[in-house]
């Protein structure tokens, strides 16, 4: 979850001022939180109340209407304002955004006996909920499936083997292309708000990374929609690599204090 917030933080001066270099600074004076942030936050919520397709609604109008102005695509602030409870078909890139709370909880509620194959079930299980409710385009779906199932390889494995892992099941299963690396993306690589578009991208970010901080730069090198890109690669990097405490205690600073007690709440659970 917090890889995905800090993802969003530092990528959140740079979704429409793009840079093609890892070289800035991770956190500057004027980055702040958006969509992202809130909507992790939203899932989270959801999780502990049930995580039940209802529970994934009432989280995603509560906090979107707590933060009416915090970046949503058009549709999806319509659905927030609207009492509308139907999924509008989106394949948006929100879906696997706000996903990582999927992968912790499945993670972090197995049981001794579990065997890893069950946790990498529940997680998908409860990615397609989150996404569903909203996201009900199978690209939307599979989005959000596919970074959660990279965030519990990352779990479940050691790093090599996890990137191995990813690698070879990705295409399989979600038909993603792995095959190209950050240097063949980065020099046509656009604004694309497609899970289609974003997910695979921030998975090569991840790939080619050597430990968190580096998969965040990654991402952000890449330009497109770095705050969303960065979301994504930053819940598989954590997953991995754990995060620094001063990066987590800085990303912090910029949270008012409803998020940062919704953090605090699914810390503590």
């Amino acid at each position: 979850m917090f890889g995905a917030i800090i993802g969003d933080i530092v990528g959140s001066v740079y979704e429409w001022h793009n840079i093609k270099t890892k070289d800035f600074p991770l956190f500057r004076d004027d980055c702040f939180f958006t969509d992202d942030t809130v909507m992790t936050v939203a899932v989270s919520e959801a999780l502990m109340n049930g995580g039940k397709a209802d529970n994934f609604i009432e989280a995603y109008k509560k906090w979107g209407r707590l933060y009416p102005n915090a970046g949503y695509g058009g549709s999806f602030g319509s659905w927030i304002q609207s009492e509308d409870r139907k999924p509008y078909n989106s394949w948006g890139n929100g879906s696997a955004m706000r996903v990582s709370p999927c992968a912790e909880y499945a993670f972090k509620s197995r049981r001794p006996y579990d065997r890893p194959e069950d946790s990498i079930v529940q997680a998908r299980q409860l990615a397609a909920i989150s996404a569903g409710v909203t996201h009900n385009h199978p690209e939307g779906i599979k989005g959000a499936e596919a970074t959660a199932y990279c965030m519990m390889m990352a779990y479940a494995y050691g790093l090599n083997d996890a990137k191995n892992k990813i690698r070879e099941d990705v295409p399989l299963l979600f038909g993603y292309d792995m095959t190209r690396s950050l240097d063949d993306i980065r020099p046509t690589y656009r604004f694309d708000v497609s899970c289609q578009g974003t997910v695979p991208q921030a998975i090569t970010a991840f790939l080619e990374s050597t430990d968190f901080e580096d998969a965040i730069r990654n991402a952000i090198s890449l330009g497109g929609d770095s705050d969303t890109l960065a979301a994504i690669t930053g819940s598989i990097a954590e997953a991995a690599y754990g995060v620094p405490d001063e990066i987590k205690n800085k990303a912090l600073s910029f949270l008012d204090e409803p998020i940062r007690n919704a953090c605090l709440r699914w810390f503590c659970r």
